[in-house]
């Protein structure tokens, strides 16, 4: 049998060496030892880590690389990156939008990210994040999965036309109802704003995120809110709570009885690693809270816990490199995710986790699966994250889209090797 692509000696994800995998038509056919077959193209992985693709739960696309624009965000803080937005909201064009997008989907194709959710800002009339979105969404639907969330940024109730507006976006092909209840004006509006959006995507048969809690304040508590409707509505398995980060100011005692009903809800879980630890705890002095939220906890909890990017270079995150394995390496560290198993679940909240959460269909390197894959220079998950691995190359559907030379360093010192190569074991 001739396949399409044939990829030898690969480490997979669940610790299994020598594996070949063989790709037709766009699925994965094959996955097994010693595949005798010819095929298009036939890469050696050389015992390096085959994964399936990267995903990232939580981003918000329609903002990504305006640093800048129209100026800094001086202090740094999430209410300057708020107000930052605004200011440039009606200054952008659609266009401008589109081509920030687009450039950032070519990035994020690079650094092996096959799905990216993104959030996209209905307050403004003339819905312009909404029509460029649809739009990047149709051009990288050949290479990217992207699945878009109506996200009511100004608040729902707070913002007298998000209403209306998230209903437009939602006819025009928006995927996800978004909210943000910890920003309304009172804690009353918050819940109402919760039982509004998940009672419109129960009509509509639509998933639910929600940007909840983003905050130091241990009395913002909208994720139960959030559960209970989820219960309510028979909506388990479709709703996400993004940031979650009061939780990590929470007393023990009432998170004690919080992460049972986010386990009966079946809500997922998106903490942001890099975002949350640079913009929580702003009102601290020493002890400073590390922003993040519960991230062991939900996970003994057997809560589905996914990590987001969130931004890059943006009016709220001026850093970022479109790097799953850099949110991973943040979540573990801040997480003190440290034992072996930890280190290694940290790469499942990168792709695994992540994917269930969007409900991708076809994800994994199994028999059947989307031809959809990583080749990473690592051995394992655990030095992938080490090393934030170099990404030799990058399929789609069983064709080549992105490919990096390999990282050596050559080394003019006599006596020692011409070259180091960072994955190469040490014993």
């Amino acid at each position: 049998m001739n396949f399409d692509l044939v990829i030898k000696n690969a480490c997979l994800q669940d610790g299994r060496r020598n594996i070949d995998v063989a790709c037709s038509n766009g699925i994965i056919v094959a996955v097994k030892p010693n595949i005798e077959a010819s095929a298009t193209l036939v890469v050696d992985a050389k015992d390096q880590l085959l994964s399936p693709p990267f995903v990232d739960p939580h981003f918000h696309m329609d903002s990504t690389l305006s640093l800048g624009q129209p100026r800094m965000n001086m202090s740094g803080t999430l209410l300057e990156g708020i107000a930052l937005w605004g200011e440039l909201k009606p200054k952008q064009s659609v266009d401008d939008i589109i081509n920030r997008a687009i450039h950032y989907c070519d990035l994020a194709v690079a650094m092996g990210i096959g799905a990216i959710r993104s959030h996209v800002d209905v307050c403004d009339n003339e819905l312009k994040s909404v029509t460029a979105m649809l739009e990047v969404r149709r051009l990288v639907a050949p290479y990217l999965d992207l699945q878009l969330v109506a996200f009511p940024q100004d608040g729902l109730l707070r913002d007298k036309n998000a209403h209306e507006n998230l209903i437009r976006a939602l006819d025009l092909g928006i995927d996800v109802v978004g909210g943000i209840p910890h920003f309304e004006r009172t804690a009353q509006e918050g819940t109402l704003s919760i039982k509004i959006l998940c009672e419109l995507a129960a009509e509509r048969g639509l998933r639910v995120d929600m940007h909840c809690d983003e905050s130091d304040d241990p009395h913002s508590r909208h994720v139960e809110t959030l559960a209970s409707e989820t219960l309510r509505l028979g909506l388990q398995g479709r709703v996400a709570g993004s940031h979650l980060t009061s939780m990590h100011s929470m007393d023990n005692y009432y998170v004690s009885k919080l992460l049972p009903l986010l386990a009966e809800a079946e809500l997922h879980v998106i903490p942001n690693p890099l975002v949350n630890i640079m913009l929580q705890g702003r009102h601290d002095s020493y002890p400073k809270r590390r922003g993040q939220t519960r991230v062991p906890e939900l996970k003994a909890a057997g809560v589905n816990v996914g990590f987001g990017s969130d931004c890059m270079m943006d009016p709220w995150y001026s850093m970022g490199r479109a790097d799953m394995l850099d949110v991973a390496s943040m979540g573990l560290h801040v997480g003190q995710l440290s034992s072996r198993t930890d280190m290694a679940w940290c790469f499942d909240a990168v792709s695994y986790n992540s994917a269930a959460i969007m409900g991708l269909q076809g994800y994994g390197i199994v028999e059947g699966g989307q031809a959809n894959m990583v080749l990473l220079q690592a051995n394992d998950p655990i030095e992938a994250i080490r090393l934030k691995a170099t990404r030799l190359m990058v399929f789609r559907q069983g064709k080549l889209v992105a490919q990096t030379p390999a990282s050596h360093t050559k080394l003019q010192l006599p006596g020692r090797p011409a070259l180091v190569d960072p994955a190469k074991p040490l014993f």
